[in-house]
């Protein structure tokens, strides 16, 4: 089962498995994890789940599509080269992710 350790802007890290197939994002909602709003329910329309992927981890990703690109303008704290939007990554058997919330959503 993949695992994914979300770490806070405080420096917390909640590990969390989640099932192959399920988004980032389901995983940290289903998990009560604070820091992932999700108010669009992983639709790709409101930017409040993105993350910052660990920098090693990000070739193991499927690279980004032009809409999620995009979403990312529109957080509420500025993107980074390893920002990505939790709705968009799947988790994949046997792999496991760290992600960091930012300090807010909205």
């Amino acid at each position: 089962m993949p695992t994914v350790y979300f770490t806070d802007t405080e420096g917390t890290t909640r590990e969390i498995t989640g099932n192959p197939g399920d988004s980032v994002m389901e995983t940290a909602v289903r998990n009560g994890v604070p820091g992932i709003v999700a108010e669009c329910g992983g639709s790709l329309s409101c930017a409040t789940c993105h993350v910052f992927v660990r920098e090693d981890e990000l070739p193991e990703l499927p690279p980004m599509e032009d809409m999620e690109d995009e979403m990312l303008y529109g957080t509420a704290v500025d993107r980074e080269e390893n920002s990505r939007l939790s709705c968009q990554l799947k988790l994949c058997e046997g792999q496991d992710l760290h992600v960091t919330t930012p300090e807010t959503q909205v």
